[in-house]
């Protein structure tokens, strides 16, 4: 029994994780249809802005992480300025073409930048916390925490600010949203920068427990898309619960069955639950 409660709780940890990344990712998909696989490198390079910040300029982890939430999110507005943007017109697989180029061009920039070795950063919130027979890391609760928190206000923003329904309204109809006088360009625009940005806190909170290295957006970025859909391509509600569901099922799958196929249980689940929801867990019109 303590051994499924460890496995819960490293659960929610790894889905809060997912859930972030998964966010970013079907908020994009949402307004511009677009499956953005460049985003895997907006998670990489979030942590290495992170490291770098502590590392080199000597700040504090949770500084490095909010320098990181903006430099990423910059960088992730002008792709959609400087590449999406351009190719608003044309077929769709040429935004998927320029997005893995994108990808491949950010992680040969970083190899270059920081190197292909395999790094390690440092947390203040390394304390061991034990309750009852339990025994976690403050990281982890700080990770946690931080996710349910961001959830939160983004669901506040999206809910109570115009700005919020304006990229919930462009999600249901782009043309119509132009046509009720919606700036389309500054919403793509803030879109893309909050995906940055949740790109990178996820990466930052993850980044102790794991490692920095180009490729850590990789798994992640794949899983993020069996996410978005299982639950529902563009719904924001399927993204979260999609990505709980998939860390819980990966803790207890690598504890009861094996830890060699942990990473085959995302997609083993995905035709699971795609056999019986063919449209994932939501519908996009539960985006509202």
């Amino acid at each position: 029994m303590e051994t499924f409660i460890q496995q819960l709780f490293n659960g929610l940890t790894v889905g809060s994780i997912y859930s972030l990344v998964a966010l970013g990712l079907t908020l994009v998909y949402g307004i511009l249809h677009i499956p953005n696989f460049a985003h895997g490198a907006l998670y990489m390079l979030g942590a290495y802005i992170t490291l770098t910040m502590m590392t080199s300029f000597g700040v504090h982890y949770v500084i490095g992480i909010i320098v990181a939430i903006f430099v990423v999110g910059l960088l992730s507005v002008l792709m959609e300025r400087l590449v999406f943007y351009p190719l608003r017109d044309a077929p769709p697989i040429q935004d998927k073409v320029a997005a893995i180029g994108i990808l491949l061009f950010l992680e040969a920039l970083a190899q270059l930048i920081w190197g292909p070795h395999y790094l390690q950063m440092s947390t203040p919130f390394n304390q061991i916390i034990e309750i009852g027979s339990l025994t976690i890391t403050l990281q982890r609760i700080i990770i946690v925490i931080t996710a349910v928190a961001v959830m939160i206000i983004l669901w506040l923003f999206l809910k109570k600010t115009y700005m919020g329904a304006s990229i919930l309204a462009m999600a249901q109809n782009r043309d119509g949203a132009a046509l009720v006088g919606i700036n389309t360009n500054k919403v793509a625009m803030v879109t893309f920068f909050i995906a940055g940005g949740l790109a990178a806190i996820g990466a930052s909170l993850t980044s102790p427990i794991n490692l920095v290295f180009p490729g850590m957006g990789h798994l992640v970025i794949l899983k993020a898309f069996v996410i978005i859909i299982l639950g529902g391509m563009g719904s924001i509600p399927g993204a979260i619960l999609g990505g709980y569901i998939l860390g819980f099922t990966e803790a207890i799958g690598a504890t009861y069955i094996s830890n060699d196929y942990k990473d085959i249980i995302a997609f083993v689940l995905l035709i699971i639950i795609l056999t019986f929801k063919p449209q994932g867990i939501f519908t996009r019109g539960e985006t509202r």
